[in-house]
């Protein structure tokens, strides 16, 4: 971490974590993490071509592609089909017009 990832680096960089246990070490501390339901980081293993294809439409739209991924996991988690979520684009789009 550097002071140009984060914007709260120089209030916490004089700290000393070098003690510091991990969340999984500290059940309260994972207890808070769930209730609090932010991210938790993963690592996975994704096909070269399918990372290529979120990273270019991150770039085309200006955005991240880690956040294009998690929409598209969340949409299939909660069952919804590509071709749902084209149509509701596209009810959302007429409706602006």
């Amino acid at each position: 971490m550097n002071n140009n990832s984060d914007p709260m680096f120089n209030q916490y960089a004089d700290l000393d974590f070098a003690d510091a246990k991990p969340v999984a070490e500290v059940p309260a501390l994972g207890q808070l993490q769930v209730l609090q339901g932010g991210k938790s980081r993963i690592t996975m293993r994704v096909d070269t071509a399918t990372l290529a294809v979120f990273k270019a439409r991150a770039e085309m739209t200006g955005g991240n592609y880690q956040t294009l991924m998690n929409e598209a996991l969340r949409q299939f988690a909660q069952g919804q089909t590509l071709a749902e979520v084209v149509r509701e684009t596209i009810r959302q789009e007429l409706a602006h017009v």
